[in-house]
């Protein structure tokens, strides 16, 4: 059931999002940039630097779709359009489910914002005009970093994990941002009703001292507890960065009670927040690339003039 549901899943992505491809000539490319390591393991972004007309600004691109995460899902339907603008694109590749939990994978997506914003000068971007993008799970881990993003730790050794890892705009489509209250009040998704065939990304495990080994988490109490954590609604606080979601409100594997839950709450903590909702639409429809446009004008609108979010403590 999970590898019928990724392969839906990535189809639709890559009929909606591949349609933009074009000739590199408008960018150059950098490919597998290191932003960090995890046990002996290189995690890697692209980094797509327009030739004219850069704006000095930045946007992430989350490579992920039930949390897997590849260097070839990396949506060219995403990228061409922010190039286009004058946006320097990168595209983000996760720790990837079935190896990696959700948790682990927020800790790689914090480490990437924090690599890109400590090598902004060699970038020629600015470190506090960055936005963040993707779709479902790309889109709730865009969510993530909006809402639960950190100022970084200034004692830590590496230099870039004393950097924050903030951001300054976010859109995204049809995300999960509440895996308590999943569809309707009480329905816990965290791995089980309506994601029950993603198991793998909500398998969490602990390194335990005693047995030198990762044991999977079974107390009931902490698995709630992770899921809780993993859910960008708990997160949302007044110094939330704008934000911009488009879902569909035909979608059965998100529901788009979830979008209306967190934009509620956006919205009643002073936040910008702005919902679009596609009558009929389903987990991506056709013409997907038009509101990729919608994302891009967002990001005109909140990346183009310094309006940085203050970093949480």
């Amino acid at each position: 059931m999970y590898r019928r549901n990724l392969r839906i899943f990535l189809g639709l992505m890559t009929l909606t999002l591949s349609s933009q491809v074009r000739a590199d000539d408008a960018f150059t490319r950098t490919e597998d940039v290191v932003y960090g390591r995890k046990f002996g393991t290189a995690l890697t972004l692209d980094v797509f630097t327009p030739k004219k007309n850069g704006n000095g600004a930045a946007v992430i691109v989350v490579v992920s779709g039930g949390w897997f995460s590849s260097h070839e899902g990396i949506a060219m339907g995403l990228v061409n359009p922010m190039i286009e603008r004058g946006y320097t694109v990168f595209a983000v590749v996760h720790g990837s489910n079935p190896r990696f939990t959700i948790p682990e994978v927020v800790q790689d997506m914090n480490r990437a914002v924090r690599f890109i914003r400590s090598h902004a000068t060699d970038y020629k971007i600015d470190p506090e005009r960055l936005g963040i993008c993707g779709g479902s799970a790309g889109g709730h881990l865009s969510l993530m970093q909006g809402m639960a993003g950190d100022k970084g730790n200034p004692a830590a050794k590496d230099a870039i994990d004393k950097a924050s890892s903030r951001v300054q705009a976010v859109a995204c489509f049809f995300p999960p941002t509440d895996f308590l209250n999943y569809g309707k009040e009480g329905e816990n998704a965290i791995g089980r009703g309506i994601l029950a065939g993603f198991k793998a990304p909500f398998d969490f495990n602990e390194f335990d001292p005693k047995t030198a080994r990762f044991e999977r988490i079974a107390d009931e109490a902490k698995i709630l507890e992770i899921g809780k954590r993993i859910s960008p609604i708990t997160h949302v606080s007044s110094d939330d960065p704008p934000t911009l979601i488009i879902h569909g409100d035909a979608d059965k594997l998100v529901p788009i009670q979830q979008a209306e839950l967190i934009v509620a709450k956006l919205k009643d903590a002073g936040v910008e927040a702005k919902l679009v909702v596609k009558p009929g639409a389903s987990h991506g429809w056709p013409g997907m690339e038009k509101d990729i446009l919608v994302l891009a004008d967002w990001f005109d609108a909140h990346l183009k003039a310094a309006t940085a979010s203050p970093a949480k403590p």
